[in-house]
């Protein structure tokens, strides 16, 4: 169950608020293999002056357009599946919201399942184990 947090600049058209969105979540789906309706995002928009970043960090140059996803899930994806969605998720924004490959900038942070409550006061497992066990 992956939540994650978009951060994009302020003024982006709600055309491309929407593709962000979809673009970041297929990513996912195909790379990490998460189910089609475990969809959980925050999008929030920064203003100039509220995001400083070094421009040519790592050789790579950076535009006043930087998007930052930051992916909180479970550990266990493997270095091939965060590259996959690493690549998937730069060309899908830059297909569909016109954002330049070298403006994606991803961070993932994981942890482990009974570190998720996803309402109710309960630990997410106790409602999975529960789920499989009425199943």
């Amino acid at each position: 169950m992956p939540f994650t947090h978009v951060a994009i600049p302020a003024g982006t058209p709600p055309a491309h608020k929407a593709a962000i969105a979809r673009g970041v979540h297929e990513a996912m789906v195909a790379a990490l293999g998460i189910p089609d309706d475990d969809f959980f995002q925050l999008i929030c928009e920064y203003q100039p002056g509220d995001f400083l970043f070094d421009r040519g960090f790592l050789g790579v140059q950076r535009s006043d357009r930087v998007v930052v996803v930051r992916i909180t899930l479970r550990r266990g994806r493997s270095d091939a599946m965060k590259r996959d969605l690493y690549a998937r998720l730069a060309a899908s924004l830059g297909r569909d919201a016109e954002i330049r490959p070298q403006d994606v900038f991803v961070y993932l942070v994981e942890n482990d399942f009974s570190d998720w409550s996803v309402g109710g006061g309960r630990m997410s497992m106790e409602i999975a184990v529960q789920r499989e066990a009425d199943a």
